[in-house]
């Protein structure tokens, strides 16, 4: 691993082989924060990144900027990333937007998963942050794959409709992209992807959430969820990571060691 440039507060802490973690030194995302995290995984390497912890989003401070995070990826050809942070925590009164922007070239792998939290629940504050933005975008070289423009304002409009949460209060993502794949392997994948879901999709007074996949046009899969807790979230979104790393590299995905 090279780190070619390495400013407070984000900070490689470790590294085991191919598993690096990262950590934010100052505990969270503060108020008119700019972060921007660069990664290039190069031609036939094999990275796997996680964090140390949830990412969280404190209050904003009047008369600051909004904090923001900009991650920009390239996976090289042949190359395998595995991007798997911990959720985001949105503080009461934060204001937040994070750009993610992926370059897929020949033959790169990429599985990558986010969770978002509604807030600390245990001190009251259910979406109780003023705004949070996330946009991502994933490029092949030969053409976009994935866009998204996700803006939630808590203030403003109720996520309790249809078009928004629907009334649960955990949202997440998994992604899996290999560039030249052909269309009907991501049909084939998005069906197994889809009993899993179906499986791990509950409705029950403790524990109620839904589970979704949808092939995209080309090199890619995504699935999604809501859930009313986190409890089943992280295992959930691993079960769909080692089905997809299963069916498309062959090889069994092993999760981030935690112990430090």
């Amino acid at each position: 691993m090279r780190i070619l440039e390495q400013t407070p507060p984000l900070r490689v802490v470790r590294a085991f082989g191919t598993l690096v973690h990262l950590h934010n030194l100052s505990g969270g995302v503060l108020s008119g924060d700019r972060l921007s995290l660069d990664i290039e995984v190069a031609a036939g390497a094999s990275a796997q990144i996680t964090t140390t912890g949830a990412t969280r989003l404190y209050r904003h401070r009047a008369g600051s900027i909004d904090s923001m995070q900009k991650t920009t990826i390239t996976v090289g050809d042949g190359a395998l990333l595995e991007y798997l942070p911990d959720a985001i925590i949105p503080y009461a009164g934060s204001r937040h937007t994070q750009t993610t922007e992926i370059a897929l070239l020949h033959n790169a792998t990429l599985f990558w998963w986010e969770t978002f939290a509604p807030g600390r629940q245990a001190m009251g504050e259910k979406f109780a942050f003023e705004r949070l933005e996330i946009t991502t975008r994933v490029f092949t070289v030969k053409t976009p794959v994935f866009l998204d423009d996700f803006t939630v304002n808590p203030r403003e409009k109720s996520l309790d409709s249809t078009a928004r949460l629907g009334g649960y209060s955990h949202l997440a993502n998994f992604y899996a992209f290999q560039t030249g794949r052909s269309p009907g392997s991501w049909r084939e994948l998005e069906n197994l992807l889809n009993e899993f879901a179906a499986g791990a999709s509950k409705q029950t007074a403790g524990s109620s959430s839904i589970w979704g996949a949808s092939a995209l046009a080309a090199d890619g899969v995504i699935v999604r969820g809501l859930s009313h807790t986190a409890r089943d979230v992280p295992a959930t979104l691993a079960g769909a990571w080692s089905i997809a790393r299963r069916f498309l590299t062959g090889k069994d995905g092993v999760l981030p060691r935690k112990v430090y």
